[in-house]
């Protein structure tokens, strides 16, 4: 069982009401709402969360991409990455992930992932995703494209991370006379790669494809949707003839530990509205759904998951959907215990400060986490995996 820290470093200071007057909080919420003064306490706030982790004995932090935008202080998961990469000295560092259908140069994360892994030491998790509807906004990238930039980008990544160079690459998208890497990453023959997503069915089959049994990820929502995906993976799984492993599988959700129910409710909820009601929530369906991102087949069943999640929904609401795990740590405990006994995924990535959660919040989240949540949960994946 791997129990991972997921941070989307949110711009906490955000003048809730001052930016309530305008439609989205993606891609057009004016930037003069951004105070770099700070955003330089936050940066700093949040990196020292992450470093924390690792003295609480996560396995891994994880670090994210998005653009224009308050609810994710991170355009250049690199950055973050490479900010952490020296002062962490165990836990593994998981980009989850990339966005490679926004990148005119795939070779550039080919080579800033290498970096991040020699100089770790092969502590790297590379994670590449296509990006949600709004980047593409933001990006001016033809949503059409996604997919196809997504494999193609993929396939010139991993050539260039196995293959000897220089070698010549000509696709639809890209071009390169010279495929030549350096440096080389440290993990042969390429650091693992996990697939973050909604939801859509073409990024399902192509995780689970025997070619590449890549990790894949559901990402923030209720727990019948993560269900029903993570059990696809496994479907297609079967269909191509092998059993899929609970490694393969993962979850990422908030989570927040209080001493009490009652306690934890009364903490967190206005922190966990305000990320999922004004910094998620606040996104119309062209803005996360333009047209030509995905197959229609995929297109409806995200948008049906989907519906709860970006509808104006309580803490106590959110708790019963499975949106998120609130409560006191043998509450938390039995609930994440369940859902990994139903489901079987042997990947939690835990995100304890969400929206305008404070500091000393967070940091409380973290320990009572780390020390009452982590080693049960830890435990019963021993009883029920035997790992």
């Amino acid at each position: 069982m791997n129990i991972l820290l997921f941070h989307l470093m949110p711009y906490a200071d955000l003048d809730l009401r001052e930016a309530d007057k305008y439609p989205h909080s993606w891609v057009t919420l004016p930037n003069r709402f951004y105070d770099p003064k700070k955003g330089h306490a936050l940066y700093n706030r949040y990196l020292d969360e992450m470093e924390y982790a690792e003295d609480l004995g996560f396995d891994a932090v994880c670090v994210n991409e998005h653009h224009q935008t308050a609810y994710g202080l991170m355009p250049s998961p690199i950055v973050t990455a490479s900010a952490l990469s020296r002062r962490i000295k165990r836990a593994k560092i998981a980009i989850l992930g990339s966005a490679l259908p926004l990148r005119a140069n795939p070779l550039t994360v080919a080579e800033e992932h290498a970096m991040i892994d020699n100089i770790t030491g092969g502590r790297l998790i590379s994670g590449f995703v296509r990006g949600i509807g709004c980047e593409y906004h933001a990006s001016g990238v033809n949503p059409t494209y996604s997919l196809a930039r997504f494999n193609e980008a993929h396939d010139l990544i991993v050539r260039a991370w196995t293959e000897p160079g220089p070698f010549e690459f000509h696709g639809k998208h890209y071009h390169f006379e010279y495929v030549n890497v350096w440096p080389r990453p440290y993990q042969q023959p390429h650091p693992p790669i996990w697939i973050p997503s909604q939801g859509s069915r073409e990024t399902i089959e192509f995780a689970a494809h025997p070619a590449r049994k890549y990790t894949y990820l559901q990402t923030f929502s209720p727990i019948k949707a993560v269900a029903k995906n993570l059990l696809m993976y496994r479907d297609v799984a079967k269909r191509h003839g092998y059993t899929s492993a609970p490694s393969q599988l993962g979850w990422a959700t908030p989570v927040y530990v209080g001493e009490t129910d009652e306690a934890a409710l009364a903490e967190c909820s206005e922190h966990y509205e305000n990320f999922r009601n004004r910094f998620l929530g606040k996104m119309s369906l062209e803005m996360l759904m333009p047209p030509g991102y995905t197959s229609r087949e995929s297109a409806r069943a995200i948008v049906a998951a989907k519906t709860a999640a970006h509808e104006k929904v309580d803490t106590r609401r959110a708790d019963e959907l499975g949106m998120m795990t609130c409560g006191s740590p043998r509450t938390v405990a039995d609930r994440l215990i369940d859902y990994m006994t139903q489901i079987g995924f042997g990947n939690l990535l835990a995100m304890l400060q969400f929206g305008t959660l404070p500091a000393d919040l967070t940091r409380r989240n973290m320990e009572r986490f780390a020390e009452y949540v982590m080693p049960r949960l830890r435990q019963a994946a021993k009883e029920l995996y035997g790992s």
